[in-house]
């Protein structure tokens, strides 16, 4: 049985209902070996979509954020039928401060490349969600990138400054860069949110496989010109595992090109 998004957001919508809105604002943290924060909302929702999901499409393997990474190497290259992605809460610094940025984040990952996105924002009770090949929508309206004008100065950006290296930050904030600058801090909401045209460039110093698979095809597919990046790489690359990523896009190719131009590569030195 293929999938189908609607389904997957239903079911989404009713995790989010259960295990992560009620416990919003009062619950504790716990840090782990990298230094990210988890919450038992995170483990909650990761074991109630890993059974929900078994039951529906036996045979698909899930690999989460919350498992070990032998285990998510081996859910990644041992799956033939393919292999679910999840992120059970793509900003959980934000969620556990009470801060209203975050999502559950859904992929199918088949022959080597992403099939399948559906990205759940409980707050505001958006549903974004593509397949390849078909578009991408936002509860079932085709959304599409925008751009209010053809200069980098026209345009609002979204920039993770966090895992940037210091000494290349003063360069990014130099005159004719962007109109403006913000930091949602949940990065399946921000591919989703510069596919409906939210704002208009993107720069990101390291992002996972899951917190990057839903919401690049659903910005691919909306239409927004993005490309990948290994730390320290000037060469895009396609390959899906679990080495981080430099993310690098923008709502057309031409200020794509502009913005690739303004940020110089390779960020990150390796």
């Amino acid at each position: 049985m293929s999938p189908d998004p609607t389904r997957l957001g239903a079911l989404l919508r009713e995790v989010a209902a259960t295990e992560i809105l009620p416990r919003w604002g009062r619950i504790e943290t716990d840090t782990k070996g990298d230094g990210s924060l988890v919450t038992s909302a995170d483990l909650a929702v990761q074991q109630r979509l890993t059974e929900a999901l078994a039951a529906e499409y036996p045979g698909i393997p899930l690999l989460g954020e919350e498992m070990s990474e032998a285990a998510q190497q081996a859910r990644l290259t041992e799956s033939p039928e393919g292999v679910w992605v999840l992120d059970p809460i793509d900003g959980t610094g934000n969620y556990a401060c009470g801060f209203p940025g975050f999502a559950i984040s859904l992929a199918l990952v088949r022959h080597a490349r992403v099939e399948l996105g559906v990205v759940l924002d409980p707050v505001r009770d958006e549903c974004f969600s593509a397949v390849r090949g078909a578009g991408a929508t936002l509860d079932g309206t085709p959304i599409a990138p925008f751009a209010p004008g053809p200069a980098l100065g026209d345009c609002i950006a979204m920039v993770d400054f966090k895992r940037l290296p210091p000494k290349r930050i003063p360069a990014l904030l130099r005159p004719g860069g962007f109109r403006s600058q913000r930091n949602l801090g949940a990065v399946a909401l921000e591919w989703c949110w510069l596919a409906c045209g939210r704002y208009q460039l993107y720069l990101h110093g390291g992002q996972k496989l899951w917190d990057y698979a839903a919401g690049r095809l659903i910005a691919h597919e909306a239409g927004v010109a993005a490309r990948l990046y290994r730390l320290g790489g000037v060469t895009p690359v396609e390959t899906l595992d679990l080495e981080p990523r430099v993310a690098l896009a923008a709502a057309d190719r031409p200020l794509l090109a502009l913005w690739h131009d303004f940020v110089a590569l390779p960020l990150i030195e390796t």
